[in-house]
């Protein structure tokens, strides 16, 4: 709640990044909507290359608030501040226990594959921690409390027998601060995402202790999540939403410089920086039509009752909308 609280007056600017003329977009229907950094290239391409979206503008509009992280959001949705957002299964799971929290899946942002990007956290060059259980004791950083990173670290922690509310000193860097943290040594161990993870290995002086993958190979990271309430009372404006979204995914995968331009004017990162890893074997996987891995989210809503990360079995049914959004 508190980083939901700091992102709070970012919603004052939040009408700047709505589309249409000026004095017709108060009269269309509008989502609100939560964004991160990063991995949400389809939400970027749809803030900055709006007239790629004859619908933006015209059929509804977008009010675009930035968030730290998917926890906050939930807490955003909860509170009705937001009527969509990107979430992480661990996230989603949690406000829906915890809170009640109702809400549909309707596309998914990245995703693990095998042989694709896989979230890691690196330790110095020089640092005596071999293995995950070196980290008894140590600090070690994580995006933000409560993340889907955060559930996913902890059930690799837990598998190698430590109890990661106990054993570690956990602080919470954010992805962009990690590297830096690690390095001045503020911390043992630092989560490493893209584009920050290519940034920190060009450098040099860091190796990877242990990636997600160690645990599964198909982790699903970002779900694009609408509450069940805005959905039922909204459909046709959902579905503008979500078909804009899929929209966002073919043409993000089809013009790739156009996507690194893209990427590059929302986190400010450079293009040399992008074309690293950007849409290449050493980024996350994504769906060409942003299809949902409810199969790969019910595992994992199974790993986090298992080591204790949910307090109650959840069926990802649950937020499937089945033929509500159907064209």
């Amino acid at each position: 709640m508190k980083s939901f609280t700091r992102a709070l007056p970012l919603l004052a600017c939040a009408a700047l990044l709505g589309f249409g003329n000026p004095a017709s977009a108060k009269e269309l229907p509008t989502i609100r909507v939560g964004w991160s950094i990063p991995a949400e290239e389809m939400k970027y391409w749809m803030m900055r290359r709006a007239d790629a979206f004859p619908e933006l503008g015209t059929a509804y509009r977008i009010e675009w608030t930035q968030f730290q992280g998917t926890a906050p959001m939930v807490q955003a949705m909860l509170a009705g501040a937001l009527d969509c957002s990107s979430q992480a299964p661990l996230s989603l799971a949690q406000g829906a226990l915890s809170s009640g929290l109702q809400a549909y899946v309707i596309a998914q942002h990245v995703a693990e594959a095998p042989g694709s990007f896989s979230l890691y956290w690196a330790v110095r060059e020089d640092s005596p921690i071999k293995s995950i259980a070196d980290l008894k004791g140590k600090t070690v950083g994580v995006n933000v409390y409560g993340s889907g990173s955060y559930g996913q670290m902890a059930m690799l922690l837990r598998h190698h027998g430590l109890d990661p509310s106990k054993d570690i000193r956990l602080v919470e860097t954010g992805f962009p601060g990690s590297e830096a943290a690690l390095r001045a040594g503020r911390i043992d161990a630092a989560v490493m995402n893209q584009p920050f993870a290519v940034r920190a290995e060009t450098k040099g002086g860091i190796r990877k202790l242990f990636a997600l993958s160690d645990l599964m190979p198909n982790t699903v990271h970002l779900l694009e999540v609408c509450r069940k309430d805005f959905v039922d009372a909204n459909p046709e404006l959902a579905r503008h939403y979500r078909a804009d979204l899929q929209k966002a995914m073919s043409l993000l995968q089809a013009d790739r410089q156009q996507t690194m331009a893209v990427v590059s004017e929302v986190t400010r990162a450079p293009t040399e920086l992008l074309d690293q890893y950007l849409l290449k074997d050493n980024d996350f996987a994504r769906d060409p039509q942003a299809r949902p891995d409810f199969a790969g989210m019910q595992k994992m809503f199974d790993q986090y009752l298992e080591v204790g990360l949910l307090n109650a079995p959840l069926q990802v049914e649950q937020f499937r909308p089945g033929m509500l959004l159907q064209p």
